[in-house]
C-alpha cells in the first residue's frame, strides 16, 4: 500500500470521523438522555432467557434498563437473577451495550434486609434504588402517611452511605387521600429531599396527576421517570408519539424536576413503537 501524505491521511481521517459520526447520529437521542426502559413488561421473558431479553432490547433501541430485584419481585419472572453474581449481571448488561443503574425494590425486602439489598445493588452498580410504593394503606391517616415517610427517610440514609439515592414512584397509596390532599403532594413536604427523590409515572395522568405539573411543582425533586403514551380519545396506553401527550412538553418540564433518566414501560412491541419517535424528538 502507498505511503499516505500528511494532507490525504488527515483528509481520509476527517471523512471516517464524520461518517462515523453521521452513523452514531442516527442511534443517538436528541433529548441527551440515554433511551431506556423498564422490564416489568418483559418479565415472563427475562424468566426464561435474561441474556436473551437484554439482546432483544438492545437491538430494539434501548441503551438502558431498568430492572425489578429477584428477591423483592420473585414471583414475577425475576427470581431466576439471583443465580447471577452483581458482577455476572453487569458483564451480561455490557456484553450487549446496555446499562443498568437503577431497579425497583419491594418494601418488605428493604424492611427484611435493607443492608444486603443495598450490598447488592452496589455489586451490580445501581445509583438509584426505587420503590413502587411505601406500602401504606389504601385510605391512610395523616399517621400512617407520617410513620411510612419517616421510615422511608431512615432507609434512604442508609442508601445514601452507598452513594446510592432511594427514589419513591407513585402507586396505591402514594395516590390516596388524606384530609382532601393527595398523599403523594404530602410524601414531597415530609420526605428529605436530601436523601429521597421521586420517579413520575406518566400514564397517572389517568388519575389526574400531571408530569409537567409535577416537575414544575417540585423542580430538583425527581429523579427518573417511566414512560407511557395515553391516549385521551380511547382512555388506553399508547406508543409514544402515536398518542394524546406533548412529550416536548413533558420532557422539558422533566429537566426542571430534576429527571436523570427515563424508562418506557408498556408492552413490548408498544415500547418498540415508541423508540423512533423518542429518537427524533427535539427538546
Amino acid at each position: 500500500m502507498p505511503e499516505l501524505s500528511r494532507r490525504d491521511f488527515i483528509r481520509d481521517s476527517t471523512a471516517v470521523v464524520l461518517l462515523s459520526g453521521s452513523a452514531l447520529g442516527l442511534k443517538a437521542n436528541p433529548l441527551g438522555l440515554p433511551i431506556g426502559c423498564q422490564t416489568w413488561p418483559v418479565q415472563k421473558l427475562i424468566a426464561q432467557d435474561f441474556p436473551g431479553t437484554i439482546k432483544q432490547l438492545a437491538s430494539a433501541g434501548f441503551q438502558t434498563i431498568e430492572l425489578c430485584s429477584p428477591v423483592g419481585y420473585a414471583g414475577y419472572g425475576f427470581g431466576g437473577l439471583a443465580k447471577y453474581t452483581g458482577a455476572e449481571l453487569r458483564r451480561i448488561l455490557a456484553d450487549n451495550g446496555v446499562k443498568c443503574e437503577s431497579s425497583h425494590f419491594g418494601m418488605k425486602e428493604l424492611r427484611e434486609n435493607l443492608a444486603g439489598r443495598i450490598a447488592w445493588a452496589h455489586e451490580v452498580g445501581l445509583t438509584q434504588m426505587l420503590v413502587p410504593t411505601l406500602d401504606g394503606p389504601r385510605k391512610p391517616t395523616m399517621d400512617d402517611v407520617k410513620r411510612a415517610a419517616d421510615e422511608y427517610n431512615k432507609m434512604g440514609e442508609q442508601a445514601a452511605k452507598a452513594n446510592i439515592t432511594q427514589g419513591l414512584h407513585d402507586e396505591g397509596f402514594e395516590i390516596s387521600n388524606v384530609n382532601g390532599k393527595r398523599t403523594y403532594d404530602i410524601l414531597f413536604e415530609l420526605l428529605d429531599p436530601r436523601l429521597i427523590k421521586f420517579q413520575f409515572q406518566v400514564s397517572e395522568i389517568q388519575h389526574g396527576l400531571d408530569a409537567v405539573e409535577y416537575f414544575t411543582k417540585y423542580p430538583g425533586r425527581f429523579i427518573s421517570m417511566h414512560v407511557q403514551g395515553w391516549s385521551t380519545q380511547t382512555r388506553k396506553i399508547a406508543a409514544v408519539g402515536q398518542d394524546s401527550l406533548d412529550w416536548k412538553k413533558i420532557f422539558t418540564a422533566a429537566k426542571t424536576g430534576g429527571v436523570q433518566n427515563y424508562f418506557v414501560e408498556m408492552d413490548l412491541e408498544l415500547m418498540k413503537a415508541s423508540v423512533p419517535y423518542l429518537r427524533s424528538l427535539q427538546v
